[in-house]
């Protein structure tokens, strides 16, 4: 599959999604110029929410939660309406955000305490955003194809989550 997406503000580039590392590497240079010289946290994140959920296939949902207190309050997100509050260690999110790790989940209807915010959804992928030691938030991701997500996806979104986390501290 190839996506056409932003090099710059205004220039596109085809990726191909053939070659996972090279595709990763490709976005990561696109969010990097996309994000360059703006530190503000929800800006950045609506970017890479929507940079995302256009550039991954088969990708219903593109999003952010961010640590409020004891729960994950929704940020900027691409897709239908989500769940707006999740507690920590509940769900997908709130198991990633508990462990500091991500979580990478073939098949949601397996998971022990999954929350459906979109019935669509069939395997989901999230990371959590970490500053040194401190969570942040979570990059979540949804697929309505169950085993959507692999090891390359996970550790291709674990830089980009670092791209972000660079972008705002």
């Amino acid at each position: 599959m190839r996506f056409a997406g932003p090099t710059a503000m205004h220039e596109t580039a085809t990726l191909d999604t053939a070659d996972k590392p090279a595709f990763y590497r490709e976005l990561a240079a696109q969010l990097t110029a996309l994000l360059r010289g703006e530190r503000d946290p929800i800006a950045n994140a609506a970017n890479m929410a929507a940079l995302l959920y256009h550039a991954l296939p088969e990708v219903n949902w593109a999003g952010f939660y961010f640590l409020r207190g004891s729960e994950l309050v929704l940020g900027p997100f691409q897709g239908h309406p989500a769940c707006v509050r999740i507690a920590v260690g509940k769900g997908v999110c709130g198991a990633a955000a508990q462990r500091g790790e991500s979580v990478l989940v073939p098949d949601v209807h397996a998971f022990p305490g999954h929350i459906a915010c979109d019935a669509a959804s069939r395997s989901e992928l999230v990371v959590p955003l970490m500053k040194g030691d401190k969570l942040l938030g979570v990059l979540d991701l949804d697929s309505p194809r169950p085993a959507r997500f692999d090891e390359a996806d996970q550790e291709g979104c674990e830089d980009l989550a670092s791209i972000y986390v660079a972008s705002i501290t």
